[in-house]
């Protein structure tokens, strides 16, 4: 577990090898009732996120627990800075998308875990999600436009999934050209 430390796939122009194949593993499901394990790695995700002024939202693949769990912002976006209170934050544990509704929305994303780059990712505009939330209760939720996004990129790194599996339009600094290209060469 590694509560300050986010899991990069590259760091100052380093492909990450070790960090590379946590973050592309597929998470497990948490056991239900919770028990001591999961209520600490839950804790420690919570933390992490807590403790970042730069994240919508945080994997538990991400700080290096294999656990289908992650936490998000659902309010105050834009504000920047860290969140202030325990309303502006939710953690999804055991996540299901279980409807997903509207015409896709085409937006640059970013990642901690794919640090300086931001891709082009098309994405539902409203889900429905069952899960379980921090304290192991059942949750069935709408959730829509940029939390919605939020969501869906957080339920991809459970799946071991990340921005640059999409293939979109990459974005990154001018002068880390030749480090993209190459990472980035088909």
């Amino acid at each position: 577990m590694l509560k300050d430390k986010v899991l990069t796939l590259w760091n100052n122009e380093v492909v990450n090898e070790k960090d590379t194949s946590i973050l592309r593993k597929k998470s497990v499901e948490v056991p239900v009732p919770l028990d001591k394990e999961s209520r600490e790695a839950i804790q420690a995700l919570v933390d992490s996120f807590l403790g970042r002024d730069d994240a919508s939202g945080l994997a538990a693949p991400q700080i290096g627990i294999n656990k289908r769990i992650f936490v998000f912002r659902n309010k105050s976006f834009g504000e920047g800075g860290k969140v202030k209170s325990p309303d502006d934050f939710e953690v999804l544990i055991n996540p299901r998308i279980t409807q997903a509704r509207g015409e896709k929305v085409t937006m640059a994303e970013g990642c901690l875990s794919c640090p300086e780059i931001q891709v082009e990712i098309s994405r539902f505009p409203e889900i429905k999600v069952r899960a379980l939330n921090e304290k192991g209760g059942k949750i069935n939720k709408k959730y829509l436009d940029y939390v919605a996004r939020v969501i869906q990129h957080e339920l991809d790194h459970l799946d071991g999934k990340l921005i640059v599996d999409y293939g979109g339009n990459l974005y990154y600094p001018k002068d880390k050209q030749d480090f993209f290209e190459k990472l980035f060469k088909d």
